[in-house]
């Protein structure tokens, strides 16, 4: 284990490939070159930028010079819209147990969950323009 806070794979790869995308000022960029770029899978690329552009984050151009290009301002996308676009919408719960064990005493981390969760949030809310 890296750390406590583990994000999946598509989701890291998804920031990054937002990130490179907009470091190309809007010339499209094609999979093979993101996934050389980025050192990744182009199968596991093609798929995390198909759902970047369902989710309305990236466009795909088509023809002999196409690729992706972000659909957006960077000022306009957020981290947790792309990673949203991966993973579904973030859940945060009040305990890391799938049922609450504590009982009424509370938890016995305190409110550690709710503060570390705040963070989060606030880390994903930055826009791609921030960075």
């Amino acid at each position: 284990m890296n750390g406590i806070l583990n994000l999946s794979q598509g989701s890291i790869i998804a920031l990054h490939a937002a990130m490179h995308l907009a470091k190309e000022s809007g010339a499209p960029v094609t999979t093979e070159e993101a996934a050389d770029a980025l050192k990744v899978s182009r199968a596991h690329l093609s798929k995390i930028l198909q759902r970047l552009t369902k989710a309305g984050i990236a466009t795909a151009v088509r023809g002999p010079k196409g690729g992706y290009t972000l659909d957006k301002p960077l000022s306009e996308i957020t981290l947790r819209e792309v990673f949203e676009a991966i993973e579904g919408p973030m859940k945060f719960g009040r305990c890391l147990m799938d049922v609450p064990r504590c009982g009424k005493a509370g938890c016995m981390l305190g409110s550690m969950l709710d503060e570390v969760n705040k963070q989060v949030v606030k880390r994903f809310e930055r826009r791609l323009s921030d960075l």
